[in-house]
């Protein structure tokens, strides 16, 4: 895959792995996560969020072929999965700002816990900043009062 040449003097050098601080990186990388995974996406029991994978099922036996299955189209591609940031076989999980489980989506305590320590804004850009992170309507009925 090209990703990047640089010309310098004489030489022409060229990128084997995708270098930090290039601009259309993280696009980059999203769509390639996006095509790799197309299939399980579109099954229904897999999340795809920029390198977070979250992958669902109902019994115990489908996780673990679900899992077999996305590790198998890692290895090709020399995807790289570190155990460490890895949870397996979770009841609930906080993603995204919000705790997800197989009864409910929730918005995480913790975040709506630390709205009322935020400054108060005060000028029209830091009110804009504010007001877009209480956008959604799911985020708002929990944290201002109706």
């Amino acid at each position: 895959m090209k990703l990047l040449k640089i010309i310098f003097h004489i030489s022409i050098y060229e990128y084997t792995r995708m270098p930090f601080g290039i601009k259309n990186a993280s696009a980059h990388f999203e769509r390639m996560m996006d095509t790799v995974f197309q299939e399980e996406v579109v099954e229904g029991w897999m999340v795809v969020y920029i390198d977070d994978l979250i992958i669902y099922s109902e019994t115990w036996e489908d996780h673990v072929q679900y899992i077999d299955r996305v590790l198998s189209k890692c290895t090709p591609i020399n995807l790289k999965i570190s155990l460490k940031k890895c949870n397996f076989g979770q009841q609930e999980l906080l993603a995204l700002g919000h705790k997800v489980s197989s009864l409910s989506l929730a918005i995480d305590q913790n975040k709506v816990a630390a709205v009322p320590l935020k400054p108060v804004p005060k000028t029209q850009k830091r009110c804009n900043i504010s007001l877009g992170l209480l956008a959604t309507r799911e985020t708002t009925s929990e944290i201002l009062p109706t």
